[in-house]
């Protein structure tokens, strides 16, 4: 349970920073380093925002600032992509923001106070570079730390500098929700119509949750 919760606020990191493909070069090391820097601390006051609108609002700047969407959106669906006709991508496009942005909403982000997030080294790999950065949080407010090491996947676009993975250990972000995905449609034998009808009934699902905890407020 804890892993699947770290694993999920890692994903947040992944969704908010952005991936795109376009002109992939690679940027250098002090540059990549601040870059890390800036942003990480940028979420870390953000997650820490109390007023829960505010906080939001932020979190939502920062995924439409970093994120390619459409991008993103296209690779999780990978060859179902070409299945669709216009219509049906613009529409699924169009749910997955909504989806995605949802989704990262309904995450508890309490223990926020309890992580730690440090960069440590930075190298050029083909046409990217690779930031590794140390991630030390605890579920538990009464467990000790926990160490992680995470790799950012950078690269220069006309856009700025975007993140195009994130690894915990071996595990690539990206790929995983691309596999999501797949036995997704693949559980509803290849029928986009379906898997959009299960999309946004997924992406309203966590909307009325979130509402619900707006609520509250």
């Amino acid at each position: 349970m804890k892993s699947n919760l770290f694993l999920r606020v890692i994903s947040v990191l992944f969704f908010l920073f952005g991936i795109s493909e376009a002109m992939a070069i690679p940027v250098s090391s002090e540059d990549a380093v601040l870059w890390a820097k800036k942003n990480g601390q940028h979420l870390m006051d953000t997650f820490r925002e109390k007023d829960f609108v505010k906080k939001y609002n932020e979190l939502d700047a920062i995924f439409d600032q970093y994120i390619d969407s459409e991008y993103v959106a296209k690779f999780v669906v990978g060859k179902y992509w070409r299945m669709m006709n216009k219509e049906q991508q613009s529409r699924y496009v169009s749910i997955f923001n909504r989806y995605v942005k949802a989704l990262y909403k309904t995450f508890p982000l309490d223990f926020v106070n309890r992580l730690k997030y440090e960069v440590k080294t930075a190298f050029i790999d083909g046409n990217f570079t690779v930031v590794n950065v140390i991630v030390n949080m605890n579920i538990d407010s009464d467990a000790p730390l926990k160490e992680y090491l995470l790799s950012f996947r950078l690269h220069q676009t006309a856009k700025g500098i975007q993140l195009v993975d994130i690894k915990v250990g071996e595990s690539s972000l990206l790929l995983s929700y691309r596999r999501k995905f797949y036995e997704q449609i693949i559980s509803l034998e290849e029928e986009i119509e379906w898997f959009l009808e299960d999309l946004e009934d997924m992406a309203k699902s966590a909307e009325r949750k979130n509402q619900a905890k707006m609520n509250q407020y």
